[in-house]
């Protein structure tokens, strides 16, 4: 059973905020796609997740290399797929290796890829972009 908490964030501050809350709950294992329009925020949220986990500020997008590695415990697998145009693809990337038991998987754009992600995964959907508002709705797998 899946529950989804909406949250709105004023700022880019409260949109990492948003994501260092959810980095608390985050476990080896779990997976999380982020959703949204172009500048809507995924890579900021995905960014405040890393540092939340790692202490580190240098994760940066993964659109041209569609794949980045954070070591560390847990590692933190972050894909890009917004280039994907073909299931092929990914599978050429060996992207679905990231999913690993050990791992935190992190994917953006993952609608481009349906069923890339495990059935139970967390959802994060970011409305709006530039400099304003921004709306957030976590659905959560357990």
């Amino acid at each position: 059973m899946k529950t989804t908490v909406r949250a709105s964030a004023k700022s880019v501050a409260e949109l990492e905020r948003i994501g260092v809350e959810l980095a608390a709950e985050l476990r080896p294992g779990d997976a999380v796609g982020l959703s949204g329009a172009l500048g809507a925020g995924k890579t900021t949220f995905a960014q405040a997740i890393v540092r939340a986990l790692h202490g580190s500020e240098d994760a940066a997008s993964p659109t041209f290399t569609f794949r980045h590695t954070y070591r560390g415990e847990p590692p933190v697998e972050h894909l890009d797929l917004y280039r994907i145009d073909d299931p092929t693809e990914a599978l050429e990337l060996g992207l679905e290796e990231a999913f690993r038991p050990d791992a935190i998987v992190l994917v953006e754009w993952p609608e481009r890829l349906p069923g890339l992600l495990p059935v139970r995964s967390f959802w994060v959907t970011i409305g709006g972009s530039g400099d304003g508002p921004r709306t957030i709705a976590i659905e959560r797998p357990r």
